[in-house]
This record gives structure tokens, C-alpha cells and sequence, in this order.
């Protein structure tokens, strides 16, 4: 990240829809080197999904969020695999979601989703062969840390906030 991009400001950017949001309502807690940790309440509030937090962590390559209840229960943690695109100039980051995605339930059950939009994206030249391979292996390497049961590990950053 460098030195300079302290409290940078955030975007989203998607493959499949093709769109780039500012995060303009999302309040960083904490920036580091490693991570970035965020609050904020959803874009797009659904029955469920209230509001959350999230933990970018910028040399993995994920994104791992706490997506809670309105009474501030836990829905569930979503993991996304993305690409960080940090522009010191603009003193932003944006966060290019990889399409591949990690749901991890409160009763411990994973889901992996829409690895069906690779092939997709990779079909029609929206995705490219260099990034595929970053989001399989980025991917991978979440597993492993979630199937060793080592996902404490990555949720300890939010949850110490949260405590």
C-alpha cells in the first residue's frame, strides 16, 4: 500500500456486472500494510443483511466480511477473492472483485460460489488468464486456512473490534 495511502479512499469494481462504486459510506478503522478493516452498512439493504464489516487483506488477495442482522447477529461470513488496485496518485484502492466467493455459515457449513462466472468472464475477454489463475489460487489458499480449521484466524480481526 505505502506509506502514503493511510486512509485511502475505496471503490468496488466488478467484472460481471461491469461497475465501479465508491465505498463513500464505508468507515475505515484501521489501515495498515497488511490490512484495511472497515464498517458499513449495506448498499443494497436486503431481508436479512443489515450492515457488516470487513477486513481487506492486501497481500493475500481476499476480503473477508461479517455480514450481520439488523439486531447485529451474525448472517453469515462472505469472503471475496479479488485483485487490489491501489492508485497512490489518487490516494485510492480499489477492490476488483475476482468473481469466486467463499460463504461460511454460523452452524461452520462452506459454500463456494460462482465459479461458473470464470468461465463466463473468461469466454467473453473480461477476465484474463493472469487473473484467473490469481483468483483459483487465491481461492485455494483461503480453503486450506478455512478446511484446517484456521479460520479464526482471519476472523480475529473483526472480531476483536466487535468485542
Amino acid at each position: 500500500m505505502g506509506k502514503n495511502m493511510t486512509h485511502p479512499t475505496l471503490y468496488r469494481k466488478r467484472i460481471l456486472p461491469q461497475e465501479c462504486i465508491r465505498l463513500k459510506d464505508d468507515v475505515i478503522l484501521t489501515c495498515s500494510e497488511d490490512i484495511i478493516l472497515t464498517k458499513w452498512n449495506a448498499l443494497k439493504p436486503k431481508k436479512d443483511l443489515h450492515h457488516g464489516y470487513s477486513c481487506y487483506f492486501l497481500k493475500e488477495g481476499y476480503k473477508v466480511s461479517q455480514f450481520l442482522r439488523e439486531d447485529g447477529s451474525l448472517l453469515y461470513w462472505y469472503c471475496d477473492i479479488v485483485e487490489y488496485l491501489p492508485d497512490p496518485a489518487a490516494h485510492s484502492l480499489t477492490s476488483l472483485d475476482l468473481l469466486a466467493d467463499v460463504i461460511i455459515y454460523p452452524d461452520g457449513y462452506v459454500k463456494v460460489m460462482d465459479l461458473d462466472e470464470l468461465v463466463t468472464t473468461l469466454d467473453q475477454g473480461a477476465l484474463t488468464q493472469d487473473l484467473l489463475k490469481k483468483c483459483l489460487t487465491r481461492l485455494n489458499n483461503l480453503l486450506q486456512i478455512i478446511y484446517a480449521g484456521n479460520f479464526h484466524t482471519l476472523q480475529k480481526y473483526i472480531e476483536d473490534l466487535r468485542t
